[in-house]
């Protein structure tokens, strides 16, 4: 892992003065820090994930929906049963794949 990667995503979030950074900002810096930090940031990457496969950006790419959604079920069932955060954003994340499995299995 590239130390200074690592730093500078920490300085970012410092710098947002914003409880969660979201967009593809949150993306990369949540992305990197989980690799280093999983328990701290891992479920600040599967909310920001979950927000992602909801945005405007992918509404009509269904593919790319569901890879953001899978990615935040497999980062927030990675979390430890102790994590305080982990069984909110897991079932955030599974209640929002359900929806758009549902959706395509109605041809919606």
């Amino acid at each position: 892992m590239d130390q200074d990667m690592v730093m500078r995503a920490r300085v970012q979030l410092l710098s947002a003065n914003r409880r969660v950074v979201r967009g593809t900002e949150g993306l990369r810096i949540y992305r990197l820090l989980t690799q280093v930090e999983p328990e701290v940031y891992g479920s600040k990457l599967a909310y920001v994930l979950v927000e992602a496969g909801a945005s405007s950006l992918v509404r009509e790419l269904p593919e790319q929906r569901l890879a953001l959604l899978d990615e935040a079920v497999a980062v927030a069932s990675a979390l430890s049963a102790a994590n305080p955060y982990r069984a909110k954003v897991l079932a955030k994340a599974l209640a929002a794949k359900r929806e758009l499995v549902g959706r395509r299995t109605q041809g919606r």
